[in-house]
């Protein structure tokens, strides 16, 4: 059984009166450890296959396993510790709380955790700092989001993403707002991720360089998934 089994997935939404299908009839298995890459032409449905994933929305029709457990059968409360425990979330946009410093926006995954010991807090802020160090954020952890430029305020969104050690990490567009060079840098460590932790990785990009260093290149259009 691979650890993530996408079967038979559709999703139509309803749209000014016509009805709109996202995604259309996907399956793809995943083994432990992949690093699989999906590139697309905006509303090819990329970003709707990594939702459903991930257990934020529902599809039409179709499953997705995770070992063996299909995300339709959990309850909310399954469904919430699936997201934390199991799953690291790389969004479009780094969606900081300007309220909240660099290791603080870490940290935040934690906070949804059954109330931790003094020592699994500590052990967790020791592991915000060294996220933020391995992206190249050991200068800014107590920095705010508005004394961060747009590519650090990214970086600190791709370290929370690991904050809570996940089986497999979605990123959609993870790097899209970044120069060359930190992109480059980023996909080292997310390849350094997926080598030394086994971290399972399924990257939307536009891209097609950075998705040809995956093990295995899929492309998205109109819905429908198939390799490149």
């Amino acid at each position: 059984m691979p650890q993530l089994r996408i079967e038979n997935l559709i999703k139509h939404y309803a749209v000014d009166g016509s009805m709109i299908t996202a995604v259309n009839d996907v399956s793809l298995d995943v083994e432990e450890g992949a690093f699989v890459s999906i590139v697309g032409h905006s509303g090819s449905g990329k970003t709707t296959l990594l939702s459903i994933v991930g257990g934020m929305i529902t599809p039409t029709r179709g499953r997705v396993l995770f070992n063996g457990m299909d995300l339709s059968a959990l309850d909310s409360d399954g469904l919430s510790e699936y997201r934390c425990e199991k799953v690291g979330f790389m969004f479009q946009s780094a969606s900081l709380l300007p309220i909240l410093t660099a290791k603080e926006n870490l940290l935040l995954p934690v906070a949804f955790r059954p109330k931790q010991s003094a020592g699994a807090q500590q052990a967790a802020e020791q592991r915000a700092v060294e996220l933020l160090q391995a992206v190249g954020l050991g200068d800014k952890i107590n920095a705010y989001p508005s004394q961060l430029s747009g590519g650090q305020q990214r970086r600190v969104a791709i370290a929370r993403a690991f904050m809570n050690g996940p089986d497999v990490v979605l990123a959609d567009e993870p790097t899209g707002d970044l120069d060359e060079e930190t992109e480059a840098e980023m996909m080292r460590f997310f390849m350094s991720m997926n080598r030394d932790k086994g971290t399972t990785f399924i990257l939307v990009t536009h891209n097609t360089e950075l998705a040809r260093q995956a093990g295995l290149h899929l492309r998205m259009h109109r819905g429908a998934i198939g390799a490149w």
